[in-house]
C-alpha cells in the first residue's frame, strides 16, 4: 500500500452526493471555527474525486494546501501529518455529534491522505444497529443532556434576574408596547430600541471574541489576521511567526494555543446596560460571539454588534460603510493608534478623531465611539452597531444609547419622532459619541458630536453636526 495513495473503497456514492456531504460537513457545529481543516478537508475531497488524481504525497499537501515553499521538507515539518491526524479526529467528532445520522460516511483511513466516501445504509430497527451506531446515539444523547442543562441554567437565570426586579420593585413588562406606546408614556429610550427591535422578542447582542495567540505562561499574543482554530487547539509555529503582530517574540514564546475566551471590560458593561434594558421591556435578548452569528441571525433577529472592527470581526463584514470609519494606520501595531475617519466633514467637524491622553502621563482621557443603524437582510430587522476606538468607547456609546438626553438628542438631530416608527421606518444612520475618562477607563460621561446618515438602503440623507457642549449624558 502507498502512502497518501488512493484507497480501494468498492462502490461509493455519486460525486454530487460526495460533495453535498463535504459542504454539510464544512457548515457544520465542528467545523465552524477550524479554518485550517476546512481547508484541508476541502482541498483533498477534491483530489479524492478526481478520478485522474495521482497518488498525493505529503510534500504536494504541504506545498499546495498549506501554502509551504518549494523547499518543503516533510522530516523536518510535520504540519501535514499533525493536521491530517487532527482532521482525523475533527471528522469522528462530527460523525458522533452533527452527522451522526448523515447518509455518507467520510473517512481517512490511516496510513492514507486520500478521504474515503461511504454510503450508510439506513437503520429502520434496533436490532440492526452496530455498537458503532450506539456510541453515536450515547454520544448524542450527551450532547442533548449538555445542551439541556445550558438551557435549564439560563431560564434559571433568566428567572433570578427577574426575581431581583420584581423585589426592587421594578417588575419586567410581560407585555410588549410599541414605539408609540412608549413615547405615550414618555419614555424615548425604551421608544428607540422598540422601533429598532420591532417585533423580536429575543434580539441577538453579538460581542467581540478577538483570536490571541495564549503561551504556557498565560501571557496573550494579538493575532490580527489569518485562519484560526478552536480554542486551545495548537498553532502551527510557522503560521504564528508569518501572521501574529510580533513575530520576534512568538518565535521565542514556544507552543502557543489558539484563545478567543477574552472581551472587553466597556463590552461588558454594554452587555450589562442593554440585557437591563430589554428585560424591562419584556424582551429576551440572545447573546452569542460576533463569529458565531449566521445568515438565520440576520433573517430571524434585529443584531446589536458590540465593539468595533478592531475588536469586532463581523463588524466589517455586518455593518454598510457610511461617512464614519475606523481605521489604523498600522497593520501589526494598536496601542491607541486607531482612528475614526470622517470621510465628509462638514462645518465645525474633523477629519479624524483619536483617543486623547494626558500629556505627562499617557493616561487615556477621552474616547470616541459610533452608534450604527442600518436594515438587517430582511424587512423588519436592523443591525446595529456601538462601538468604540478602544472598550472605553463602546460603553460610553451604549450610555448615550440608553440615556433619555443621549436619545432625545438623537430624535432631534434625525428630525424623526420615534411615536410615528410603526409608519414611518427609523432612518439609517451613524453617530459620533465622545466619552470623557477618569483614570483611564472611568466614564465621566458621554456626548453627541454629530450625526450623519447612512445613503441607501431607502434611508433619509442625515446630516446634523451637534453642539456637544454641555449635553453630554453622565
Amino acid at each position: 500500500m502507498e502512502v497518501g495513495g488512493a484507497f480501494d473503497r468498492g462502490a461509493a456514492p455519486p460525486s454530487d452526493e460526495c460533495l453535498q456531504q463535504i459542504q454539510r460537513i464544512l457548515q457544520s457545529v465542528s467545523f465552524r471555527n477550524a479554518t485550517t481543516l476546512q481547508q484541508l478537508l476541502q482541498f483533498l475531497a477534491t483530489r479524492a474525486l478526481d478520478e485522474s488524481t495521482d497518488p498525493l504525497k505529503e510534500y504536494t499537501i504541504g506545498v499546495e494546501a498549506f501554502g509551504r515553499p518549494q523547499d518543503f521538507d516533510p522530516k523536518t515539518d510535520t504540519i501535514v501529518r499533525v493536521q491530517i491526524h487532527r482532521l482525523r479526529q475533527k471528522l469522528k467528532e462530527y460523525y458522533d455529534a452533527d452527522g451522526s445520522h448523515d447518509p455518507i460516511l467520510v473517512q481517512i483511513p490511516k496510513g492514507h491522505y486520500l478521504p474515503t466516501f461511504e454510503t450508510v445504509p439506513a437503520l429502520n430497527h434496533e436490532e440492526d444497529s452496530t455498537p458503532e451506531d450506539g456510541v453515536r446515539q450515547n454520544t448524542r444523547a450527551y450532547w442533548i443532556t449538555f445542551c439541556t442543562v445550558i438551557t435549564v441554567l439560563g431560564v434559571f437565570a433568566s428567572g433570578f434576574y427577574i426575581g431581583v426586579r420584581r423585589q426592587s420593585g421594578r417588575i419586567v413588562d410581560t407585555t410588549r408596547p410599541s414605539a408609540q406606546d412608549y413615547m405615550s408614556r414618555a419614555d424615548p429610550v425604551k421608544a428607540f430600541w422598540a422601533s429598532l427591535i420591532g417585533d423580536d422578542p429575543s434580539p441577538v447582542i453579538a460581542y467581540p471574541d478577538a483570536v490571541f495567540l495564549l503561551d504556557d505562561t498565560n501571557d496573550l499574543f494579538r493575532f490580527r489576521q489569518g485562519a484560526s482554530d478552536n480554542r486551545g487547539a495548537l498553532v502551527d509555529p510557522h503560521l504564528a511567526r508569518r501572521l501574529a503582530s510580533n513575530p520576534r517574540l512568538v518565535s521565542e514564546a514556544g507552543d502557543l494555543y489558539y484563545e478567543n475566551g477574552y472581551t472587553g471590560a466597556g463590552e461588558l458593561q454594554a452587555i450589562a446596560v442593554l440585557c437591563g434594558l430589554f428585560g424591562e421591556m419584556g424582551v429576551q435578548p440572545i447573546l452569542k460571539p460576533s463569529r458565531d452569528i449566521t445568515p438565520a441571525d440576520l433573517r430571524e433577529h434585529s443584531v446589536i454588534m458590540l465593539g468595533s472592527s478592531f475588536q469586532n470581526v463581523a463588524v466589517a463584514d455586518l455593518i454598510t460603510t457610511g461617512d464614519f470609519s475606523f481605521r489604523n494606520p498600522d497593520s501589526r501595531l494598536e496601542q491607541w493608534r486607531a482612528v475614526i475617519v470622517n470621510n465628509h466633514p462638514q462645518e465645525g467637524e474633523d477629519g479624524t478623531y483619536h483617543t486623547e491622553r494626558d500629556v505627562a502621563t499617557h493616561a487615556l482621557k477621552a474616547d470616541y465611539g459610533i452608534i450604527s443603524v442600518q436594515d438587517s437582510v430582511v424587512a423588519g430587522r436592523h443591525v446595529a452597531m456601538l462601538g468604540g476606538l478602544d472598550t472605553t468607547g463602546t460603553a460610553g456609546a451604549t450610555t448615550l444609547a440608553t440615556s433619555r438626553s443621549g436619545i432625545e438628542e438623537l430624535q432631534k438631530a434625525l428630525g424623526f419622532d420615534l411615536g410615528q416608527a410603526q409608519t414611518r421606518p427609523i432612518p439609517h444612520f451613524q453617530a459620533l459619541v465622545r466619552v470623557r475618562l477618569e483614570k483611564g477607563y472611568q466614564i465621566l460621561d458621554a456626548s453627541l458630536v454629530t450625526v450623519h446618515g447612512i445613503s441607501g438602503q431607502g434611508s433619509q440623507n442625515v446630516t446634523a453636526p451637534v453642539d456637544a457642549r454641555n449635553r453630554s449624558v453622565h
